[in-house]
């Protein structure tokens, strides 16, 4: 279903699209999945990768927000706690329940953490993971082995969800195209075309072949998170900036560090967020900062503060010391918050979600988080059509099953994620023996899930592979700049690509990793 050959020849086919999407992030790809499920003609079009920019770089976690609820924000925990449990009940193979503990340092603290919590288990009503639990200090310590005993007084275990960001966004694309959409990478809007002052569709360019097209559409949504302002500056050249980005930067760090399969919270650092250490893919997570920014970019950088604040903050509560070469990798994702008149720290603004329609009809979908794509995307659909006159289609999102769901995910296996497609990988090396190679011997992955990548999931590079399709640049930096080259050589034997083709790819890759690697 994945094949861009396919969805290229539908440019030149389809005369006039329902609904063109901008953007291959959560959001746009939500969208595309909830436009194509409604029976609308769809095409989404997306820059660079499926989910290369913030989709891939979140914190991992499909949750109601606790942080919210001490702000007051009721009614984006309760929609947030809603959809944590339609994606549990959706996407089983890649999203799954997980305990979090918060330690208490002060006798009363149990008591407060436990009765937030409590009202963060009855908004989630049906859809609760389980209920909170107060924890002594010796339970609190045997479940994060890892927890500093210094004044410790127990902890308070409470559950959420946790999933891989860039492979459900895989998962959406291929659900998105087998509901019929066109979902094409590396294909970038350099242009919106007007008929009068109403929008009539886009002028994109592929990348990959430097040809255009000129497409036209009922309608199109900017799905295009930090660039929302760029897209909304094509339609109106006076527009007036509305996204007011923020830094989030993660490490990750060995299992040693963290062991156990608990997350800790840690409910308030100096800045006033919280700081999560969660495990993950045999490592653990540690993060995040909230760091305001001028300049928006594909590679966003950590800045030194941002690492030494998580590194001081987990050292702070852990009785393993982290140190810089400790860590296998950092990555940095950039927030879209929406601009409040009067508010400088972006730890305040709000996470709620904002659909505007320009006077020309363009729907612009910002701000808002993983948690809440489906939503957002529900909002942007409704919008797009009310707005350009197509005929009215309920929306199915919330019970529509999503590309790779099984019921079966006892496994704890690196295939897990791939859920019904497991399966099919498996077969993939049964027949080739030779597929069942690791690519590396510091990370899980075989030969078998970069020729799957290539085969059924659009991956055009060695970084749609190694970054996100696996999960290698993620997880170790410097295995995956070491893998590359063997990525490169499978990549150019099914692509038919040339010596040189691999030697720029590797060398593309090694100039993104090093952003990933602390020097």
């Amino acid at each position: 279903m994945m094949n861009r050959q396919k969805m290229l020849q539908d440019l030149e086919e389809v005369s006039v699209w329902d609904i063109i999407v901008i953007g291959g992030g959560a959001t746009g790809l939500g969208a595309a999945v909830d436009a194509a499920s409604r029976g609308y003609k769809t095409l989404l079009v997306e820059q660079e990768d499926f989910s290369k920019g913030t989709s891939s770089r979140s914190t991992k976690l499909v949750h109601g927000g606790v942080r919210y609820l001490a702000q007051g924000n009721i009614k984006l925990v309760r929609e947030a706690l809603r959809e944590r449990g339609l994606l549990l009940k959706n996407a089983p193979h890649v999203c799954h329940n997980l305990s979090f503990i918060i330690p208490s340092f002060h006798w009363w603290q149990k008591w407060y953490y436990s009765i937030g919590l409590s009202m963060y288990d009855l908004l989630a009503g049906k859809l609760s993971l389980g209920k909170t639990k107060m924890l002594s200090k010796k339970t609190t310590m045997q479940l994060l082995p890892a927890i500093s005993s210094k004044n410790l007084s127990g902890g308070v275990l409470y559950q959420d969800g946790q999933f891989d960001d860039s492979r459900l966004a895989i998962n959406l694309a291929q659900t998105a195209a087998e509901q019929g959409a066109a979902i094409l990478n590396y294909c970038k809007v350099i242009a919106l075309t007007k008929t009068g002052t109403s929008i009539s569709g886009v002028l994109v360019q592929d990348t990959i072949s430097g040809r255009n097209y000129t497409l036209s559409s009922k309608a199109v949504i900017n799905a295009t998170g930090v660039f929302t302002d760029k897209v909304m500056e094509m339609d109106d050249a006076g527009h007036q900036p509305i996204v007011s980005p923020s830094q989030g930067v993660h490490i990750v760090v060995d299992e040693k560090f963290f062991p156990g399969k608990q997350a800790l919270m840690i409910p308030k650092t100096d800045d006033g967020r919280v700081l999560f250490a969660v495990p993950w893919h045999d490592k653990v997570l540690l993060g995040t900062t909230d760091t305001p920014i001028k300049e928006i970019s594909l590679e966003p950088r950590p800045l030194q503060e941002e690492i030494d604040f998580i590194i001081q903050h987990s050292n702070r509560y852990l009785s393993t010391r982290i140190t810089y070469k400790d860590i296998r990798t950092v990555y940095v994702g950039l927030r879209p918050l929406i601009k409040v008149k009067g508010k400088k720290s972006t730890s305040i603004l709000p996470r709620d979600h904002t659909t505007i329609v320009s006077k020309s009809g363009l729907v612009t979908i910002t701000g808002g988080k993983w948690t809440t794509y489906r939503t957002m995307a529900k909002h942007a659909v409704d919008s797009a059509a009310l707005a350009c006159k197509l005929s009215k289609q309920p929306c199915v999102t919330d019970t529509l099953k999503i590309h790779g769901y099984t019921e079966n995910t006892t496994s704890s296996d690196m295939l897990n994620v791939y859920g019904s497609d497991a399966e099919k990988i498996n077969r993939l090396m049964n027949e080739q023996p030779l597929l069942k190679e690791k690519i590396h011997a510091a990370l899980p992955y075989t030969k078998a899930t970069v020729v799957w990548a290539i085969q059924h999931e659009m991956a055009m590079t060695v970084e749609d592979v190694l970054a996100r399709r696996t999960r290698a640049l993620f997880l170790d930096a410097t295995a995956a700049m070491e893998a590359a080259p063997l990525v490169a050589a499978l990549m150019a034997n099914l692509l038919q690509k040339s010596e040189d083709w691999q030697q720029q790819q590797v060398k593309a890759f090694e100039a993104i990793a090093q952003n990933y690697v602390i020097h």
